[in-house]
């Protein structure tokens, strides 16, 4: 029996795919940094075993796949090497991993994991579906015929990727620390759409998704007359969103999902329109958008007191306009509050100005120190610099965070890719001390 070491397991793909391949019966198991990570619960679920970093945890016999965050110098890859075991790297891995199945990859600057969890959402309704989600979920059905998943753009990694379909929500330029310029990201997304095999579904409002060329069919959807699965006749309110699709400008059907803003349309629009190409009966899909909770850390909400607090994995100057018009849709009369924590120096820098201009949406914005990653520990500006481009904002320490006592009735958004999470627990204890 082939047991799989994951190297970082903790990490939002890898704990996926370890849950994936304990489904499948695999014998599973991993090791990463002390830390707690949102993403371990579930592994701890499943009784997936999790190892402080070791030479020792590699053992003859074993398959090592290597989280992307770790360099071959690693101690464990090390180890692996020196026994002559073989050593996947994540991306490549699932590369090969995808090809038994009808594979669907979902990418995109922003909205993957969202659309990826509505897709595995709607498809396994249809038939027995596995997915690998990039909030940390994974899921491997033993007879599984479609296979969903999140496929990274972040140094080309989705390249390893010869899908059947990809559904691509948007190009925009985001990691700065890799990606040149706005050029260099669509030439990323060009090559990975020659490697799709029967079909593309792209965001047709976004104009670098139009020029995409691939010898595949490729299905456009959005807002505009142009597309081929068009939105009209909106209705947005506090408890969710109705709207027809338009199948090429014929009327096809009217769809219910109970999350908010444009964002969100957009999300199922692709899945209605991949859902569409495959066959599967509208009824089903009509039923499963309805039912669909969302995925971790994307919009989740909880009541304190008068206040309603909210997690979000936002980013991006583009993704915290979106997570702020959501707010607003469902909570109109309140006060939006901005806990934003950004999320490496590289990114921080290239986008200080569109930052400070998406913020300055909230009613009140605080600010946290920013995050660094594994691969930049520092860099040549502060947090202040943002602090400076936001008329009243406010830099807060997680002790803090008590200021926030005072906005009684409002809606508190914590915002971030780093540890945005331990401002928000620290708010948490405090208010229920």
């Amino acid at each position: 029996m082939t047991i799989y070491h994951l190297v970082g397991i903790k990490g939002s793909g890898m704990s996926a795919l370890a849950q994936v391949l304990h489904d499948k019966q695999y014998e599973v198991q991993g090791s990463d940094v002390e830390k707690r990570f949102f993403t371990q619960q579930a592994l701890e679920q499943s009784g997936i075993k999790i190892l402080p970093f070791n030479k020792e945890n590699i053992q003859p016999g074993m398959v090592v796949i290597a989280g992307n965050a770790y360099p071959d110098t690693h101690e464990e890859i090390q180890e692996a090497f020196r026994l002559g075991l073989e050593v996947i790297r994540y991306h490549r891995f699932l590369g090969d991993f995808m090809q038994n199945f009808v594979s669907v990859g979902v990418t995109g600057a922003h909205g993957k994991t969202s659309t990826t969890g509505l897709l595995a959402h709607v498809m396994k309704g249809a038939k027995p579906t596995s997915y690998l989600i990039g909030d940390g979920t994974g899921k491997g059905e033993l007879d599984a015929h479609y296979f969903v998943f999140e496929a990274c753009e972040y140094r080309r990694h989705f390249l390893s990727y010869f899908p059947d379909y990809a559904i691509m929500t948007n190009i925009d330029f985001d990691h700065p620390d890799y990606f040149a310029n706005i050029e260099d990201v669509f030439s990323a997304f060009q090559q990975m759409a020659l490697q799709v095999k029967k079909g593309i579904i792209a965001c047709g409002d976004d104009e670098q998704l139009q020029k995409i060329q691939a010898n595949v069919p490729v299905l456009f959807y959005g807002f505009g007359e142009d597309n081929d699965f068009q939105a009209r006749n909106v209705v947005k309110s506090p408890e969710g969103t109705t709207f027809d699709v338009f199948v090429r400008n014929t009327f096809f059907d009217s769809f219910s999902i109970p999350s908010y803003g444009d964002h969100n349309i957009l999300n199922s629009l692709s899945v209605i329109a991949l859902c569409h190409y495959e066959g599967i009966d509208v009824n089903l899909v009509k039923e499963q958008l309805k039912t669909f909770e969302g995925v971790k850390r994307r919009f989740s909400e909880k009541q304190l007191g008068s206040q309603i607090v909210i997690d979000d994995y936002a980013h991006h100057p583009t993704e915290i306009k979106a997570t702020l018009d959501a707010a607003r849709q469902k909570y109109p009369d309140r006060e939006i509050v901005a806990v934003f924590q950004p999320h490496t120096f590289t990114r921080t820098q290239a986008f200080l100005q569109e930052f400070a201009d998406s913020l300055s949406l909230a009613d009140k914005v605080y600010l946290c120190d920013i995050f660094g990653s594994a691969r930049e520990k520092q860099g040549k500006l502060s947090i202040k610099d943002l602090e400076e481009k936001i008329g009243g904002a406010e830099v807060i320490s997680e002790e803090g965070t008590t200021i926030l006592r005072g906005h009684e009735g409002s809606v508190i958004i914590f915002m971030g890719a780093g540890d945005i999470q331990k401002f928000q627990e620290a708010y948490e204890k405090a208010y229920t001390a």
